[in-house]
């Protein structure tokens, strides 16, 4: 890498499932890596990062994480389709504004932020749009309002001193996942997974490792003053497939039946809507089974144009959807893929 490897790199959330792995990569280049949790993690251990504990919306302990780091990739954030608004602003939009300022403060060059394509989500279909798309009047959700602050500071950020650039891998999957896949398998086995509408709309996502990858890609190629600087990026597979065709084949690995039952859209907006606000009348412990964000994200098509990454970064997926599937049924049978 393009980086002084005399001094350490910053992961935050480096103990989660993304976070890891961009931790993983690293060592294997022979970087030493500094981790920023709020737990403990062995597998950073086993790898040997540095780890010291703390969140990112304590600023002191964001100072302390970066303080005599070469570049900081910045992953930690508050994730999910519910809860309170405070805790989504906390971590996302005051964590990330604390990395800002420790990067400032302690002269770091480098910030690879990872974001989401969901800041630029508005309920309708997204085919092949580009970084060009601007972003909604409005979001359905506390997580994609907040990183849609998070990202524009991150790009507001950058100038003379600090170079950043923003990446947005959609739907990360594969063995360790702790978000999509479990949340997919556990409403399958409860029998609560339904089909939105008659549609079978094309989505795009990444496996772990091709995201990983993008971020050492990105971090190679940023400086101050470089063509990346200050830019956002879709990151995905690049092979759009249907999105309950995937879901199926999620399910066959697991040794589950596929999706049969579906549900209206309109319906499913209903009742997403109606729960959202007995959620928040009775203040009712947990997510709603449904929600406005879920039933639109569950039926609209979402893939990207990955022409500027392919250009400037560089960027090819090295695991195909097939393998990716393959390395996840070997983990599941192996008790390691994170998602039973």
């Amino acid at each position: 890498m393009t980086l002084d490897p005399s001094r350490p790199v910053l992961v935050t959330g480096g103990g989660g499932f993304l976070g890891s792995a961009v931790v993983s990569l690293l060592r294997a280049g022979g970087r030493s890596v500094r981790s920023l949790a709020r737990g403990r993690h062995p597998k950073l251990d086993v790898l040997g990062a540095e780890q010291i504990q703390g969140d990112v919306a304590d600023a002191s302990a964001v100072a302390r994480a970066v303080e005599g780091c070469d570049a900081v990739f910045h992953v930690a954030a508050k994730a999910g389709i519910w809860g309170p608004e405070s805790e989504y602003r906390r971590s996302n939009v005051e964590g990330t504004r604390n990395v800002i300022d420790a990067c400032r403060a302690h002269g770091v060059r480098k910030l690879i932020y990872t974001s989401s394509p969901s800041v630029i989500f508005s309920g309708k279909d997204l085919e092949g749009v580009d970084e060009s798309i601007p972003y909604p009047d409005h979001y359905e959700a506390a997580y994609p309002r907040t990183k849609a602050e998070a990202e524009k500071m991150v790009r507001k950020a950058n100038d003379a001193t600090l170079a950043t650039v923003v990446l947005r891998p959609h739907l990360i999957w594969g063995p360790g996942d702790n978000n999509i896949l479990p949340r997919i398998l556990a409403r399958a086995r409860a029998g609560r997974l339904f089909r939105i509408g008659r549609r079978n709309p094309l989505i795009d996502l990444t496996y772990i490792d091709n995201a990983a990858s993008a971020h050492l890609l990105a971090a190679d190629r940023l400086d101050v003053g470089s063509p990346i600087a200050g830019k956002v990026y879709f990151i995905a597979q690049g092979e759009p497939v249907p999105i309950w065709d995937m879901v199926d084949r999620f399910l066959e690995i697991a040794g589950l039946p596929p999706v049969k039952k579906s549900v209206p859209r309109p319906l499913a907006v209903a009742i997403g809507r109606g729960l959202e606000g007995c959620h928040r009348l009775l203040n009712l412990p947990g997510e709603p089974r449904m929600t406005r964000f879920l039933a639109h994200e569950l039926s609209t098509a979402h893939w990207y144009n990955l022409d500027a990454a392919r250009r400037d970064l560089d960027y090819a997926p090295q695991v195909r959807i097939d393998e990716g599937l393959r390395r996840l049924a070997v983990a599941l049978n192996d008790g390691l893929g994170g998602c039973a």
